[in-house]
């Protein structure tokens, strides 16, 4: 585990997490017939936009009211290279799965699609284009989450370019890399993780926070301002080298914990700011989850396994995104659910550059 230097008891600020767990008869949840709510975004008007298997989002209003937005071709950008209105319409038709999300600095959603391969961005109409779907002269791999930074950059994880994706979840490979769109265009800034996930900035943007979800733990880098573009350096894990699970989303909150879900075994915890691990809700099958750690340590589980490995309340535990108009509300997003649960923290999470 990274060894941080600690305060001293004199100045020692309380963690806002010290006793806390999540206290199952407080949870509600909001929307339904939802199809894989891997990732949420919040807005300070109380809106959420979830990702939705169908190709497209879910808006739920405050008032849980929701409105499925599918992506279709934007016409100006795509009349010069279809052949026709139904190759239009198949390229947002065929193969999509929205997973990660954020919005452009225009208010636009940023989607990394995880079926088609390709960082695409969506109007809140369902006007879509694709930005990205090739890296070096080569295709992208399995893109995963999307991130825009303060100064308007784009950050991307690829969890893998092994085909199918489905054995590289099985057997770790370190073949996952994060890349980033500035003014020089899209390029490659770290490899070598282990199935790429979710990615954070701490509060001062000075470390980039990212899952390895097969590794299973969290590894920071620096960010490196230079003339020509940000690098990452300084490479690091996280925390415990093996989170007891598979980490998959993650995000600060105001005092600087770090919460991840930890998919299939169906865990909430936090990292705090000296690195230690809190538990903070198990929903997880005991039975299931334990044959699921013990295969994958020894190289043979299977879909099978990952399948019987799930809980209640968000099946397969995916993503974790504050909200409400104080910070202190947590979504928690799903691959297998239909619905999203929700409760109270005791602490606010770090805004989001689209809060501020």
């Amino acid at each position: 585990m990274t060894q941080l230097a600690q305060p001293s008891s004199r100045t020692r600020v309380p963690n806002p997490l010290d006793g806390f767990t999540v206290d199952r008869s407080q949870l509600r949840t909001i929307g339904h017939d939802l199809q894989r709510p891997e990732c949420i975004l919040a807005e300070p008007d109380g809106t959420l936009w979830s990702a939705d298997a169908r190709g497209g989002v879910m808006r739920i209003a405050v008032d849980g009211t929701q409105r499925f937005i599918g992506q279709r071709a934007d016409s100006r950008f795509e009349s010069a290279t279809a052949t026709s209105s139904a190759d239009m319409e198949s390229k947002f038709t065929t193969g999509t799965l929205p997973n990660g999300l954020a919005f452009a600095a225009n208010g636009d959603i940023l989607i990394s699609n995880f079926g088609t391969d390709r960082l695409e961005v969506m109007t809140r109409d369902g006007d879509s284009r694709v930005l990205y779907d090739r890296i070096d002269g080569m295709p992208i791999g399995k893109v995963n989450f999307v991130l825009r930074d303060s100064k308007d950059r784009i950050w991307l994880t690829i969890s893998t370019r092994v085909n199918p994706w489905t054995q590289a979840s099985l057997h770790p490979v370190a073949d996952g890399y994060v890349a980033i769109v500035d003014q020089h265009g899209l390029r490659v800034v770290a490899d070598g993780f282990y199935f790429t996930n979710e990615i954070r900035f701490d509060a001062a943007e000075e470390w980039l926070y990212i899952v390895e979800t097969t590794g299973p733990h969290i590894t920071r880098m620096r960010v490196d301002e230079r003339a020509d573009g940000a690098r990452l350096t300084d490479r690091e894990v996280f925390g415990p080298s093996h989170l007891g699970g598979s980490p998959d989303g993650i995000a600060f909150d105001s005092h600087g914990n770090l919460w991840c879900t930890l998919i299939m075994v169906d865990q909430l915890i936090a990292l705090t700011p000296e690195g230690d691990k809190r538990l903070l809700l198990d929903d997880g099958d005991p039975e299931a989850s334990r044959a699921l750690l013990e295969r994958t340590a020894a190289g043979t589980a299977t879909m099978d396994d990952m399948m019987r490995a799930a809980g209640p309340i968000a099946p397969w535990m995916a993503s974790i995104t504050f909200g409400g108009p104080d910070l202190r509300t947590v979504y928690l997003g799903s691959l297998r659910g239909t619905t999203i649960p929700y409760f109270r923290s005791p602490v606010a999470g770090l805004p989001m550059v689209h809060w501020r």
